[in-house]
C-alpha cells in the first residue's frame, strides 16, 4: 500500500507517488522522463521522448470525436531540490519520503516538487482515463523549467497540432493566469590576478571568522518577490561591504549562498580573516547589523540572523586580498534585488525584478547568478544593464542564458470562457483572471504556435520550491474534476 492510497482521486494520487519515488530535479530528468514513457507503453500510446528529455503522449479522440482539434495538456517534469540543513537525502539519486498532513501531502525534510509534479501526475491520470470523454490529447511533459525553461524552448512544437492548451503549472485554485512575465538569467563572474591572493597563516596577527546569515524564509523569486523578504547575499554582501568600509584589514576567503537563481536566497555564508587589533571592532558591528536586520524584517522575516563564529586557521589559507575584497562586495551589493518597477495596467502586479540567487567562489574568481523578470521586454535588457554596469564596473563581466518571452493576454479565449463556466458552476465562484510576474513556459508555447489559446491553473500549492512546501489534497481533487470536465465540453 502506497502512502496516498485511498485518497481520491486515487489515479491521479498513485502517479503523484510514483513520480516522488525517483529522483527529479532539474537536470536530473532521464528518470522521470523514462518513468511517464513507461506509462504510455502501458497504456499503449503513441509517444515521443527528445533528447532533452522532453515527452509528448498522444491519445485519440473518444469514440464521436476522433476528428475534433486537439487539446494540449502540458506541465513540467523538473521540480526545485530543497532541503533542511541536517537533512542527508541525496536528492540527485533519492525519491522523497512523502507524508500525510491533515488535508496536505508534504515531504519530510524536502521540498515536495508538487510543482509541478502534480500537473504530470493529473495529465497522466487522465490518459488512463477511459471513462471521460475528450478529444483528441496532446500530452506535453517539458524538462528543466525551473532554471531557464529551456526544455520548452528545446521542444520541436511542430509535432503540435492543437490550439488550445491548459498548462497546469499554477498554484492557487480559482486563479485562472492568462498573462505573464518573460525572464533571462545572468552569469557574473569578477576575476582576480592569482599574484593578488594572500596567504593567511599567522593566527597571532589574524582571525578567522565564519559568518551566517540565516533563518530566512526565502521563497520563490517570481511568487514571492512582492512579500519584503530579505535576500541573504545580499544582506552579506550589505554587510561586508559596510565592514570594509571600516575595518582596512578585512579579507574575504571564501563566500557561498543559494543553489537557483529563481529562488530567493535563505542562507548564505562566507570565511573572512582580520587583523587581530581589529577583531573586537568586527564583532560588534556584527551585532550592530544583527540588530539592524531584525528589526527591519521584523514582520516580513522575523527569523533572520546573522551570527559570527571563530574558526581555527589552518596552514596557509588562501584569501583575496582587501581591495579584491572591496570589489566582490561593492559588485553584490550594487546588483539590483527585488521589485524594480510595478505594473501600472494591472494593480498589484510586479512588473520587472530581479533576484540575485546564487554566489560562490572559484579558482581565482567570484562567480555570482541572477535572475531577471518583466512583462515589459525593453525593462528587462534594461536590468540586464543594470548588472552588467555594476559587475563591469568592478572588472568583471556577465554572460546571458536563458531568455524566454512573455505571454501577451489574449482578449478573446474560448478556453478561458468554457473553463470560468464550469468553475463558477462547481464552486458558485467567479475565478480570478489574473497575470503573474513568474515565467511560464505558455510564453514559449505562444510564441511558437500562432494563436494559443492559453490558461494556467493548478491547485493550491503552499511555499513551493521551500522545505515547507505543501499541496492541498481537497484542491487537487476539485481541479480535476474541472480539467475532466473540460475535455468533455470544449
Amino acid at each position: 500500500m502506497g502512502v496516498l492510497s485511498g485518497i481520491e482521486p486515487a489515479k491521479v494520487f498513485e502517479y503523484f507517488e510514483k513520480i516522488c519515488s525517483v529522483p527529479h530535479g532539474s537536470g536530473n530528468t532521464k528518470k522521470i522522463s523514462d518513468l511517464c514513457a513507461s506509462f504510455a507503453k502501458d497504456l499503449g500510446l503513441k509517444y515521443v521522448q527528445d533528447e532533452l528529455n522532453n515527452l509528448i503522449i498522444y491519445k485519440p479522440g473518444s469514440a464521436g470525436r476522433e476528428n475534433e482539434e486537439p487539446v494540449i495538456l502540458q506541465g513540467h517534469m523538473d521540480m526545485v531540490c530543497a532541503k533542511t540543513a541536517d537533512c542527508t537525502k541525496d536528492m540527485a539519486e533519492e525519491g522523497l519520503d512523502i507524508f500525510v498532513d491533515g488535508d496536505f501531502v508534504r515531504a519530510k525534510d524536502t521540498s515536495l516538487g508538487g510543482d509541478d509534479g502534480i500537473a504530470v501526475a493529473m495529465i497522466l491520470a487522465l490518459l488512463s482515463d477511459g471513462s471521460c470523454s475528450h478529444p483528441p490529447i496532446e500530452a506535453v511533459f517539458t524538462v528543466d523549467e525551473e532554471v531557464g525553461m529551456d526544455g520548452a524552448a528545446g521542444l520541436d512544437m511542430s509535432l503540435l497540432k492543437g490550439r488550445r492548451m491548459l498548462n497546469l503549472d499554477s498554484e492557487d485554485e480559482g486563479i485562472f493566469t492568462v498573462s505573464c512575465a518573460g525572464g533571462l538569467r545572468t552569469d557574473c563572474s569578477i576575476p582576480v590576478d592569482k599574484n593578488n591572493i594572500v596567504i593567511i597563516n599567522d593566527s597571532r596577527k589574524n582571525v578567522c571568522y565564519k559568518v551566517t546569515i540565516g533563518g530566512l524564509i526565502g521563497g520563490h523569486s517570481g511568487c514571492e518577490i512582492d512579500k519584503g523578504r530579505a535576500n541573504a547575499i545580499k544582506m552579506m554582501s550589505r554587510f561586508l561591504y559596510g565592514v570594509s568600509d571600516e575595518l582596512k584589514s578585512l579579507k574575504m576567503c571564501n563566500i557561498e549562498g543559494g543553489k537557483f537563481d529563481n529562488v530567493i536566497c535563505n542562507n548564505c555564508e562566507a570565511e573572512i580573516v582580520v587583523d587581530c587589533e581589529e577583531a573586537g571592532a568586527f564583532e560588534e558591528l556584527a551585532k550592530r547589523y544583527d540588530t539592524d536586520y531584525k528589526n527591519e524584517f521584523a514582520v516580513t522575516d522575523p527569523g533572520i540572523s546573522l551570527t559570527v563564529e571563530k574558526i581555527n586557521l589552518y596552514s596557509e589559507k588562501p584569501a583575496f586580498s582587501t581591495d579584491d575584497t572591496l570589489r566582490f562586495t561593492r559588485a553584490l551589493f550594487l546588483v539590483p534585488q527585488g521589485i524594480i518597477a510595478m505594473s501600472s495596467d494591472i494593480k498589484g502586479l510586479v512588473q520587472t525584478s530581479a533576484n540575485l540567487g546564487i554566489v560562490k567562489v572559484k579558482p581565482e574568481k567570484l562567480q555570482f547568478s541572477c535572475s531577471v523578470r518583466s512583462s515589459v521586454a525593453s525593462q528587462k535588457f534594461a536590468v540586464r544593464d543594470r548588472i552588467e554596469a555594476a559587475v563591469t564596473s568592478q572588472g568583471g563581466y556577465i554572460t546571458t542564458r536563458g531568455d524566454y518571452p512573455g505571454w501577451a493576454y489574449r482578449k478573446d479565449s474560448k478556453v478561458r470562457d468554457v473553463l470560468s463556466r464550469l468553475y463558477e458552476e462547481e464552486s458558485g465562484k467567479k475565478p480570478v483572471i489574473t497575470a503573474i510576474h513568474a515565467g511560464l513556459e505558455c510564453g514559449l508555447f505562444s510564441e511558437a504556435i500562432p494563436g494559443l489559446d492559453c490558461v494556467s491553473i493548478g491547485p493550491d500549492l503552499k511555499d513551493i520550491h521551500s522545505v515547507n512546501e505543501r499541496m492541498s489534497i481537497s484542491s487537487v481533487e476539485r481541479l480535476y474534476k474541472l480539467v475532466r470536465r473540460f475535455l468533455e465540453e470544449i
